[in-house]
C-alpha cells in the first residue's frame, strides 16, 4: 500500500504507467499469499521444503545476484564507456560456474546444511559457525540497505521528489518486500524473484527495440555509430602488464578479475542467500544445473542491459543528435540515462511504468533473497533453528526488514557513491568469509585458533590499507582473502590438529562424489 502511495506522489506517471506499476505490485502480492499454502515448518520456509524446481530456482537465483546497481549501471557503461565491464560479467560462466559446480554446490549438497554455515560448525567448531553467520549477515544488510538507498535516490533524482516522499520511497519498497517475504518465505522469494527476472527482460527489450528505432538507419546506423566510437571494445590492457594503471583503471582486464574474484564469487560461494538455492532442489544434478542456468541468463541479459546503453548513445550521438546528456545538467548522475531516455522518448505508452517495475523488480529481488537468507541464518545458527515454531521466522523477517530500512538511512556515511559502499561492505565481510571456507576445505591441519588468527590479521590489513593507501577498493577482497588465509594456515601449524570427527566429510581432497 505504501508503494502506492509513493507512486500518487510521482504525478508524471501517465495512467498506462500507474496501470503497469500497479499489475506488476498486484502479482507480486498474490504469488507471496500462494506461496504461504501449505508451510508447516522451517524447512517448508527457508528452503522451499527442499523439493524445489531447479529452472525455477536458476531463474531466481539470477534475478538475486541482479541487483538495482545492475539495472541502472550496465546502461550507463554502455552509452558513456565500452563493453569493458563485460569481461567482469564473463567470469560468470567461465570461472565462478566452474568453481561452484566442482567445489561448493557439492559440498553443501552432500552435507544437507540448512544454513550454509553449519558447514564452518562441523569443520572448526560453534564459534566458526556463528562468526560465518555473522560476517554474513553484516554483507548481507549493508548489501541490502545500499541496494534500497540506490532504488530510491533514484527516484528522488527522475521524478524530482522531495525529502519526504524520497524517505516514503525508501520506507514503502522496503515495506513491501518485507510483506511478500513474511508471508511466503523461500518460495514467495523465489517466484517473484521469477517474476522480476521476466520483467526485467521485458523492459529491456522493449527498450533496445525502441531506441534502435528512434535512429535514423535502424539497426545498420546503430551498429555503424558503436563501431566508429569503438564501442564494443572489451579489453584495456597496457602491454607493461605491472604498469600502474593496469590495476588502478577502471575498465582494465585486472580490475574485471578483481570484480569478478573478489566480489562476485565470494558473493555467490558463499552468502546465504545463494547457498539456500543450491540445496532446495534437493539434489546435487539440480543444484548445478541451476548454476550454469543463472549463469547463462546473467552473460544473456549483462550484454542486453550494455546493448541498451550502446542504443542510446547512438541514438544521442547520430547525425542531428543533441549529445549524451551531461550529469549535473540534464541527469544528476550518469546512471539516471535509462530512465531518462525513457520519461522523455517514450512517454504515454506504459514504458514508464515498466521501467519503473524493472527498477522495483531488481531492487526487490535482493531485498526479499536477503531478508529470507539473514533470517535462515539466525534461526538455524543462533536459535536451534528446526525446534522453533514457523511464526518465529516470520517475526524475525519482519524485524529483518525493519532493520534493513534503517540501514539505507545509515549507508551513506560510508562512501560517497554506491559503488564505493557495495565494495566496501563486501571487500569487508565476504572476503575473510571465502577465506575460512577455503581453509576448511584444502588445508586438513588448519584449526579454529588459526582461523581466528587468519581473521585477525585479515582485518589489520584491510585497515591498512583503507587509512593509508588509496588502493581502489575493488581490491579490497584481496586484502582479506590472502591475509586471513596466509595466516590462518601458517598460524594453525602451532595448535593442536582438528580431530578426525571435524574432517569427516568436510575436506574436498579425496571426496567421492555422492548421488544425491
Amino acid at each position: 500500500m505504501s508503494l502506492l502511495l509513493v507512486l500518487n506522489f510521482m504525478t508524471d506517471l501517465s495512467f498506462i504507467d500507474w496501470c503497469v506499476c500497479a499489475a506488476y505490485l498486484a502479482v507480486v502480492f498474490g504469488l507471496a499469499v500462494r506461496s504461504a499454502r501449505g508451510q508447516q515448518d522451517n524447512e517448508d520456509y527457508f528452503l522451499g521444503g527442499r523439493n524445489m524446481n531447479w529452472f525455477v530456482v536458476g531463474v531466481s537465483m539470477f534475478a538475486t545476484s541482479f541487483s538495482s546497481i545492475s539495472f541502472l549501471g550496465l546502461p550507463q557503461r554502455g552509452a558513456y564507456q565500452d563493453f569493458s565491464f563485460y569481461l567482469t560479467i564473463l567470469f560468470i560462466p567461465f570461472v565462478i560456474t566452474p568453481i561452484l559446480w566442482w567445489i561448493f554446490v557439492p559440498m553443501f549438497v552432500r552435507l544437507k546444511v540448512s544454513s550454509g554455515y553449519e558447514y564452518l560448525g562441523r569443520r572448526f567448531g560453534l564459534p566458526a559457525q556463528k562468526i560465518g553467520s555473522g560476517l554474513y549477515c553484516i554483507y548481507a544488510i549493508g548489501w541490502m540497505g545500499t541496494m534500497l538507498y540506490a532504488v530510491a535516490l533514484t527516484l528522488q533524482t527522475v521524478m524530482g521528489l522531495n525529502e519526504a516522499q524520497y524517505f516514503l520511497a525508501l520506507i514503502g519498497i522496503g515495506a513491501f518486500a518485507t510483506i511478500y517475504t513474511v508471508m511466503g518465505g523461500l518460495k514467495a522469494v523465489i517466484w517473484t524473484d521469477v517474476l522480476q527476472a521476466v520483467v526485467l527482460g521485458g523492459a529491456i527489450i522493449s527498450v533496445m527495440f525502441l531506441a534502435v528505432s528512434r535512429i535514423v538507419g535502424g539497426w545498420s546506423a546503430f551498429w555503424s555509430i558503436a563501431s566508429q566510437h569503438n564501442k564494443f571494445q572489451m579489453f584495456h590492457l597496457n602491454a607493461n602488464l605491472l604498469a600502474p594503471e593496469n590495476f588502478t583503471g577502471r575498465n582494465t582486464v585486472f580490475t574485471a578479475a578483481a570484480y569478478g574474484l573478489f566480489m562476485y564469487l565470494p558473493g555467490y560461494a558463499v552468502s546465504q542467500n545463494m547457498i539456500q538455492r543450491y540445496v532446495c532442489t534437493g539434489t546435487l544434478a539440480g543444484g548445478r544445473r541451476m548454476v550454469v542456468l543463472s549463469a547463462a541468463i546473467n552473460t544473456v541479459l549483462g550484454f542486453l542491459f550494455l546493448l541498451v546503453g550502446t542504443a542510446l548513445f547512438a541514438f544521442y550521438s547520430q547525425p542531428g543528435g543533441v549529445g549524451l546528456p551531461a550529469a549535473g545538467l540534464a541527469i544528476a548522475k550518469e546512471d539516471q540515462i535509462l530512465p531518462y531516455f525513457v520519461s522523455t522518448q517514450l512517454p504515454g505508452v506504459g514504458l514508464v511504468g515498466l521501467i519503473l517495475a524493472g527498477l522495483f523488480a531488481a531492487a526487490m529481488s535482493t531485498i526479499d533473497s536477503g531478508i529470507n537468507g539473514v533470517t535462515s541464518v539466525i534461526v538455524y545458527d543462533w536459535l536451534s533453528g528446526r525446534k522453533l515454531p514457523l511464526r518465529i521466522g516470520r517475526i524475525l523477517t519482519s524485524v529483518l526488514g525493519i532493520v534493513v530500512i534503517g540501514a539505507a538511512i545509515l549507508v551513506p556515511v560510508l562512501g560517497d557513491t554506491v559503488f564505493e559502499i557495495i565494495t566496501v561492505i563486501a571487500g569487508t565481510s565476504l572476503g575473510m568469509l571465502l577465506a575460512i571456507y577455503l581453509l576448511g576445505m584444502f588445508m586438513p591441519h588448519v584449526n579454529l585458533p588459526g582461523v581466528l588468527t587468519g581473521l585477525a590479521v585479515g582485518l589489520i590489513c584491510l585497515a591498512l590499507v583503507w587509512i593509508l593507501t588509496d588502493v581502489p577498493k575493488w581490491w579490497f577482497g584481496a586484502f582479506t582473502i590472502f591475509p586471513t588465509f596466509i595466516v590462518g594456515a601458517i598460524a594453525s601449524l602451532f595448535f593442536p590438529k582438528p580431530p578426525e570427527s571435524a574432517l569427516e566429510n568436510t575436506l574436498l581432497r579425496g571426496q567421492k562424489e555422492q548421488k544425491i
